[in-house]
């Protein structure tokens, strides 16, 4: 199918601390029951909201990088290579390049809200370098005004986001009361999240929290009677070499 919504209630979901912190997980690991296993070079897509103030403990990874978009209030984040608490607010991202291990911990304060995203950069490569990170401040992403939308490109063409992963794009759009549209190389997924309103994507309605998955279109056809917010990744169909989830035939 060119075109997939996935509701809130079809993704995965997850805890921590006994619900102080909550998720719910367009691409899940198998126990979160979600019905999309990775693809691309997406492995893991994670939305977290804090009930209230709250620390997930240290805990380790190797390989994947793991990107954190504070979507709203404040995390912190600790790790054992800086040995350091550092503050990320709504509009920073930040990278985690765990390569051959790290392990790190995060608090949330009460209504944070972010997406942790793990991206499979190829392991064979990656799990052979050391650790490193980033944090990346809202102000430093380009920002254009394109019709009634606002684009904001987190990673991809004058970002300064770097990655391992190759060939990855990430964009924040509000949308206005005009159609918006984005043309889509062959070869790539399109997938998207709402994070607020209602709109029409590729002549499909997709409303808050729907998570979706595009392929084999030429472009992405938006548009919302009243304002919308769209959080948006686009990588290849076909990364180029064996992911972790080929590897282990996860599906």
């Amino acid at each position: 199918m060119p075109i997939q919504i996935i509701p809130k209630d079809r993704q995965g979901s997850g805890a921590f601390n006994g619900g102080e912190i909550v998720e719910n997980k367009p691409i899940g690991f198998p126990q979160d029951h979600s019905s999309v296993r990775p693809y691309s070079s997406l492995f893991y897509w994670a939305h977290a909201r804090a009930v209230k103030d709250s620390t997930i403990g240290l805990h380790p990874h190797q390989g994947f990088e793991i990107c954190s978009f504070v979507l709203s209030g404040e995390i912190r984040h600790y790790d054992t290579k800086l040995k350091e608490w550092r503050p990320l607010h709504a509009g920073d991202v930040q990278i985690i390049r765990a390569g051959n291990g790290i392990s790190h911990s995060e608090w949330m304060g009460k209504d944070a809200e972010m997406f942790q995203i793990w991206f499979d950069p190829d392991l064979t490569k990656t799990l052979d370098q050391p650790a490193s990170y980033d944090d990346y401040r809202a102000e430093v992403f380009p920002e254009k005004a394109e019709g009634a939308a606002t684009v904001w490109t987190l990673a991809g063409e004058g970002s300064p986001f770097r990655m391992d992963t190759p060939d990855i794009e990430v964009y924040r759009i509000d949308l206005g009361k005009e159609p918006y549209s984005m043309n889509i190389a062959p070869g790539r997924i399109t997938s998207a999240y709402v994070l607020e309103g209602e709109l029409s994507i590729n002549g499909e309605t997709a409303r808050q929290f729907d998570f979706i998955r595009i392929s084999e279109l030429p472009s992405v056809e938006m548009s919302a009677e009243a304002r919308a917010k769209v959080f948006l990744i686009v990588s290849p169909a076909q990364p180029g070499y064996r992911t972790y989830a080929q590897l282990r035939q996860i599906h």
